[in-house]
């Protein structure tokens, strides 16, 4: 999975609009939407404030288990909205 595309997982997964991910880093919806599409280059700084906004360790982003780790998020909380 590229940088890109666990940005928007994670995003999704949060419930997190890109609005306020794009105010942070002062650019338009648009100008992120290419960001988070893969179709413009990510900053270091840029994925410093997505990371802070999106409330996670910009490790995250790094890992190389990252989808069995956000899988297993994703399970523990559907178990959690079950109970």
């Amino acid at each position: 999975m590229l940088l890109h595309e666990k940005i928007k997982a994670v995003r999704n997964f949060k419930g997190i609009r890109q609005k306020p991910i794009a105010d942070a880093l002062g650019m338009t919806v648009q100008a992120y939407s290419l960001k988070e599409r893969g179709k413009r280059p990510i900053t270091t700084s840029e994925l410093e404030l997505i990371a802070k906004q999106l409330n996670v360790p910009i490790t995250v982003f790094f890992e190389d288990n990252f989808n069995v780790k956000f899988n297993d998020i994703v399970q523990f909380k559907a178990k959690k909205e079950v109970i």
